[in-house]
This record gives structure tokens, C-alpha cells and sequence, in this order.
């Protein structure tokens, strides 16, 4: 049976690589940094999540090593069983005082949170809201839902709703959306948004992972930013970007939400513990936001920088402020051909193409991080120069 299905998967696997979407698996050799080595030499990393420059940080790496020698290596069982430690609750303490929420639930990722909020939540009778542009975890989770679901174009407020008018009828009402969407770098408009849930009654619940730690005064992510901590029912995100690079998310919520989650939500109920020395690593993370103000005054001025610098050298860069810099290509092999292009010239990026993002709307997504210098970003600027002009023959 399988020699036929073989063939069909080659002749998919030969069309992908023939469309330029084929996504090859870079290894590098030394721990995440500003700088890593990849088989060719070191090079500067653009491309990954470490927005704080905390995943090589010398604190959280000895919190983690100390954790080994005090928690272990694993729980070997889920958490209602005997998988549940003292630091395991001093992190769901920690996130639910930090977000200003009642209380904190610790998953395997923030994939698995958000694969777990929407069934324990919403049945037949309910209705999910969502950004047409959120997270795939998002997306995949609702599917899980019996609930009625309805998109609403991007950030704009005028779909919401019409799609809250159209489900007045629902018991419960959830509107879900990204903080920061992941391929853009634009932020949702929260106030706007909560101004709608209270119009309507509806409940709010925002993925915060490409915003918590850094986005706001405190570095408490979109909410913050907008002023609506209080009005944000549900908050998911990850301690796999800023929050020290490992792996790990959280649903941060009202009290009886976060209750029932630990009843019902499949993925905690029937996946391993988050490994203690992820959960001692990341309060030491947490440690080090009180006094991160100097690394977020970094983070945005090597921001700023970017943008500033590849706009007057005539890229075309999504608007906005947020660390995430998308340099608009357009063909997906021709991104992919410039992200070669630029690891010769020792930036590491990477092209994204559909299905990622929209079909001929790739990308390279240059992802700034407090762990660059003023000198890294201008030799980034200059290699995308340089590589531009080889394109151009």
C-alpha cells in the first residue's frame, strides 16, 4: 500500500519545491543569540523570536541549571496526577500577578492553549469571533469548538460588528485576536474592540505571544499598551519568544475560566508537565522584566533603526513599530532566493511564503532583538543592498 502513497507524497513534496515553498531546516551550532553559527560561518540572527536577547542570558541559564539539581529533569506524568511542583504553581503566581489576572494555567505551548480554550468554553449554543489573520493555533482551536464560527476581516471594527449583530442570539460570545499578528507586526486595536464586547456582551480573549514582555511600559503586552487590563477576559501566550526562548505557554484568565480549563481542557489534562527547569528559568525571566526598561529602550531604538534604514534604501516594509520588520518580496522564490542571497553575506533570515502567508505576498520577516548592536543592524541594512542589486543582475 505504501510504495503508492509514497509516490503521491513525492510528487506533492516535488511541487512544493518547484512552487519555492519548500521550507529547508537550517542547524546551528551554538546557542540562540544576536550571533550564531550555521554550517557556512557565523552569522547574524534576524530571524528569531528572542526579542529581549534572554535566551543566552547568563541569570536564566544558571536558574535552569540549578533547577536540574533541585526539581530534575521531568515530571513523567500530566499535572492532576503527580506532575504539579512548587514551581509549577510560583509560575502561575508570578504570570497571573504580571498580567494582572486572577489566575494562571501552564501548558505544553501556547499552541496547546489555545487548542485548549474554545472546546472547555463554548458548545453548540455559543459563538467564536475571530480575526481572519490570527495565529494557526487559533484557527485549529475553534475547529475543536462546537460553537458557531465567524471571521472578521483584519483589525477592521466595522466587520466585528456586524458579526456581533448577527449573533445576538448565542448564549456566550467570544471575540479572539491576535495582540500582535506574527506576520505583519500590526497591533490590534483593543480599546476598540473591548468598547464592542461591552456593547455587545461579549467576552474578549487576546494571543499575546509576540507582545508579552516587551509591548508596553511594563512589558505586559498589548493590554498594557492600550489600557484595558481589566477588560481582557482570557490572555494566551508563550514563554517561547521574550520570555526566555524555551517553550511553555499559559492561559491567564478570570478565575472560574482557568478552573474549568484544569477540569476539562484536553491538552492539559492529557500532556506531560512543563519541565521544572522551564518553569525556574522562566521566573527568573520574570525576575529580570522588573528592571528591563534599558532592554526595551533597545529593542526599539534598534527597531526604529531597521525600518528607517531600509525605507530610505527603497524596501517596501509593512508599516508600524513593532519588531517585527516584514520586507515585502512578493514572489516566493525570489524570497527565497534573497534569503540565500543574504546568508552569504552572514544575515540569517528566512522567506515566508503561502500557505504561511497569503499567496504572493511573501516575505522575509526580519525580527529585531535588544541583542543586536547599532553596528549589526546597519551591516543587516547593507546586506539587503547588496543582495537586492545581485538580484537585479
Amino acid at each position: 500500500m505504501y510504495a503508492s502513497v509514497r509516490d503521491e507524497l513525492r510528487a506533492t513534496l516535488d511541487e512544493i519545491r518547484d512552487a519555492g515553498l519548500y521550507k529547508p531546516e537550517r542547524v546551528i551550532g551554538t546557542p540562540q543569540s544576536a550571533t550564531v553559527s550555521v554550517p557556512t560561518g557565523d552569522v547574524l540572527n534576524f530571524c528569531a523570536n528572542n526579542y529581549l536577547g534572554l535566551a543566552d542570558h547568563p541569570e536564566v541559564v544558571a536558574a535552569a541549571k540549578e533547577a536540574l539539581d533541585r526539581w530534575g529533569y521531568g515530571m513523567a506524568s500530566v499535572r492532576f496526577i503527580c506532575g504539579t511542583q512548587d514551581v509549577h504553581k510560583e509560575l502561575e503566581r508570578r504570570l497571573s500577578a504580571f498580567l494582572g489576572q486572577e489566575d494562571t494555567i501552564l501548558y505544553s505551548s501556547c499552541f496547546d492553549a489555545n487548542g485548549g480554550v474554545f472546546e472547555t468554553l463554548l458548545g453548540p449554543e455559543d459563538a467564536v469571533i475571530s480575526d481572519a489573520l490570527n495565529h494557526a493555533s487559533i484557527i485549529d482551536g475553534i475547529r475543536l469548538s462546537k460553537a458557531r464560527r465567524h471571521r472578521y476581516a483584519n483589525r477592521d471594527m466595522a466587520d466585528l460588528e456586524k458579526q456581533l449583530k448577527e449573533t445576538q442570539d448565542a448564549r456566550r460570545r467570544l471575540i479572539v485576536t491576535d495582540g500582535v499578528f506574527s506576520m505583519d507586526g500590526f497591533v490590534a486595536p483593543l480599546p476598540e474592540i473591548c468598547d464592542l464586547a461591552d456593547r455587545y456582551d461579549a467576552m474578549v480573549m487576546v494571543d499575546d505571544s509576540h507582545a508579552v514582555g516587551f509591548v508596553g511600559p511594563g512589558g505586559r503586552g498589548t493590554p498594557e499598551l492600550h489600557g484595558v487590563m481589566d477588560r481582557v477576559d482570557i490572555i494566551t501566550g508563550t514563554l517561547g519568544k521574550a520570555l526566555g526562548g524555551a517553550s511553555g505557554g499559559y492561559v491567564a484568565a478570570r478565575a472560574e475560566i482557568v478552573e474549568l480549563l484544569r477540569q476539562r481542557s484536553r491538552p492539559y489534562l492529557f500532556s506531560n508537565s512543563l519541565a521544572p527547569v522551564i518553569a525556574a528559568a522562566s521566573l527568573k525571566v520574570l525576575d529580570l522584566l522588573e528592571t528591563a526598561g534599558e532592554l526595551r529602550e533597545r529593542l526599539d531604538a534598534n527597531t526604529k533603526l531597521f525600518r528607517t534604514r531600509m525605507t530610505e534604501a527603497g524596501f517596501e516594509i509593512l508599516p508600524g513599530d513593532h519588531p517585527i520588520a516584514p520586507v515585502m518580496i512578493g514572489d516566493a522564490a525570489e524570497a527565497g532566493r534573497m534569503a540565500e542571497l543574504l546568508l552569504e553575506r552572514g544575515v540569517y533570515v528566512i522567506g515566508f511564503s503561502y500557505p504561511v502567508v497569503p499567496m504572493g505576498q511573501a516575505r522575509i520577516r526580519v525580527q529585531l532583538s535588544a541583542a543586536h548592536s547599532t553596528a549589526d543592524v546597519e551591516r543587516a541594512v547593507a546586506a539587503f543592498t547588496d543582495a537586492r542589486a545581485t538580484m537585479a543582475g
